[in-house]
């Protein structure tokens, strides 16, 4: 049970990577319905990884591997935990923007983005994939037990 639940977590964070990769690749050039669709998909796909990433990482805290005693006593894991919540905090700016689209999607239209509001989601997914980089590194180093509060 210990691999599946290692294998999900894993499946879903790479999903998360993906999907946060497209949304930044896809919100740089001119929005067109089509692209515009395509961004709320990333977005869904984003939010559901994430979630699964978080129920199952809990999971594996609390049933599995090592126990939630040994994790509330490292500091990686500890950092790891609160970039996840900051993280999660930045994610609902460019998801309210995108919730924002589906009137004018619905109708066949566009959303219009100006260039201002464009740069801002750019930063703000910007972000989020530069935390996603140091909740690897704090992956890693729990993984080898460093930072250990004994």
């Amino acid at each position: 049970m210990q691999s599946l639940f290692a294998f999900l977590h894993h499946v879903a964070a790479f999903a998360l990577v993906g999907a946060l990769a497209a949304e930044f690749v896809l919100i740089r050039g001119e929005l067109d319905v089509k692209t515009a669709a395509r961004v709320l998909a990333a977005d869904a796909v984003y939010g559901a990884s994430a979630g699964i990433v978080v129920v199952v990482g809990l999971l594996r805290v609390f049933y599995f591997e090592k126990g939630a005693a040994y994790y509330l006593h490292s500091v990686p894991f500890l950092l790891k935990f609160a970039l996840v919540v900051v993280a999660g905090g930045l994610s609902m700016v460019p998801t309210r923007e995108y919730l924002s689209w589906y009137k004018s999607l619905k109708q066949g239209r566009a959303p219009v983005l100006d260039e201002r509001k464009r740069a801002t989601l750019r930063k703000v997914i910007h972000a989020e994939l530069a935390l996603v980089v140091l909740i690897l590194l704090c992956a890693a180093l729990m993984a080898r037990g460093v930072g250990f509060l004994g």
